[in-house]
């Protein structure tokens, strides 16, 4: 009985040239066309018809496939199956299935067009796009968002979680966002999201805090700043006075650059930098000294930002102010005291901060406000009271006084601490 069903064997299926239909047995047939190619054929009767069902081509498939091939098809016969509907079903699913899916970076696209508009930084958009171009599209960029699993996530994060932990962090975090995107709006299967970092990605990565470096930016001693003032001032131009205003202020430079004259209160003496240009997402108020304050005022125009750049309604660029430290610092002369790096504009922060930590007896959480270093909420409250802001203020003119007051020989002197409760 075997013989007769396995009629064939691979010889005669290689060497067989003769066109027509050679029986295997089961339903099954070597089928060669005049022209010498060769496919399988399933033959069938089901409900009284008999139908042909192609299996693929030989030697694409082989003798042995082909009968695996009839097998499987003989069974969805007998539980009255239409074997050929059932495939032509099956393609038709699939091909709706590809018809309504994205590539992962379609689906980012989308997602960042969609909520452009309710970021209130114009500039997160482009990191949002930054950050995938650079780290997910090289691996998943132009793969199906159906396909992608937890090993294509790994490949992405592990070359940048011990090195970039922070920008790692937000990868992972943005993939995740794209990734449930695609699941509500039907690009993707429901389950488990694979970047998704609870019991799943934290089982592999440590967290980031635990590899997280803190990389101090190069910062002039405090006892030199009031020589280094003396020089700067004698610098024209806007840049010069936007290094000048941000060190006053204890500003990071991207606070300044994008500083806009409708955000000072030139009768109070308060500048108000809106939450989406701070770093903690809050609304930052800052007292302004009084040389801040002369700053400001003279730096008024008809452009709508304080330190304009070359075009008169587009900021500084964001070198322009650690040009100004550079051509300052020609020979090296201003090094870190710690690393005896050249300083940067940041650093001037650090600067400040040591200062009121060791020259000044104010409340260190006034201090880290006036760093705009994010607190809790009730601390911030407290020190945005309008008592506190006045104590506030005087911390500023305390530090724009010790940077503009030069003494003998050209060092300062240590000031006077005093107790401000």
């Amino acid at each position: 009985m075997a013989r007769e069903v396995k009629r064939l064997s691979d010889r005669t299926v290689k060497t067989r040239k003769t066109p027509g239909y050679h029986h295997d047995g089961a339903g099954l047939y070597l089928q060669i066309s005049p022209s010498g190619t060769k496919s399988w054929i399933y033959r069938f009767t089901l409900n009284g018809k008999t139908r042909e069902m192609g299996l693929g081509g030989y030697p694409t498939f082989s003798l042995a496939e082909a009968r695996e091939r009839t097998q499987a098809q003989r069974k969805l016969v007998a539980d009255r199956i239409d074997p050929i509907a059932a495939r032509d079903a099956q393609r038709a699913q699939e091909a709706a299935k590809q018809a309504n899916t994205l590539t992962f970076a379609q689906c980012a696209e989308r997602y960042i067009a969609a909520h452009r508009s309710g970021w209130k930084n114009a500039k997160h958009a482009d990191q949002w796009n930054n950050t995938l171009a650079t780290y997910a599209a090289p691996i998943m960029g132009k793969m199906s968002v159906r396909d992608i699993d937890t090993p294509h996530i790994k490949r992405i994060l592990e070359p940048i979680w011990m090195k970039k932990p922070e920008t790692a962090t937000r990868v992972r975090s943005r993939i995740e966002t794209v990734l449930n995107w695609a699941v509500h709006n039907g690009y993707r299967d429901e389950g488990a999201n694979p970047a998704r970092w609870k019991g799943h990605l934290a089982l592999s990565f440590p967290k980031r805090s635990e590899v997280r470096t803190v990389k101090n930016q190069p910062a002039l001693p405090y006892r030199q700043i009031a020589e280094f003032m003396q020089e700067l001032r004698l610098v024209p131009g806007t840049a010069a006075r936007a290094l000048e205003f941000a060190i006053l202020n204890a500003n990071r430079s991207g606070e300044v650059l994008t500083a806009k004259t409708k955000e000072i209160d030139f009768d109070t003496g308060i500048w108000t930098i809106p939450a989406d240009r701070m770093k903690a997402g809050k609304e930052h108020r800052v007292p302004l000294s009084k040389r801040a304050l002369e700053i400001a005022k003279v730096q008024v125009s008809d452009s709508a930002y304080l330190f304009p750049g070359r075009t008169k309604n587009e900021p500084l660029s964001q070198q322009a102010m650690l040009m100004v430290v550079r051509r300052l610092n020609t020979p090296t002369r201003w090094k870190a005291s710690k690393t005896g790096a050249p300083i940067v504009p940041h650093g001037f922060r650090s600067t400040f901060r040591n200062w009121a930590a060791e020259q000044t007896h104010y409340p260190h959480e006034m201090c880290e406000i006036a760093m705009a270093h994010q607190q809790d909420d009730k601390t911030i409250a407290a020190y945005l009271r309008e008592d506190m802001m006045q104590k506030r203020r005087r911390l500023m003119e305390d530090w724009a006084r010790y940077c503009t007051t030069p003494r003998e020989g050209g060092k300062v002197l240590a000031m006077k601490q005093r107790r401000v409760s």
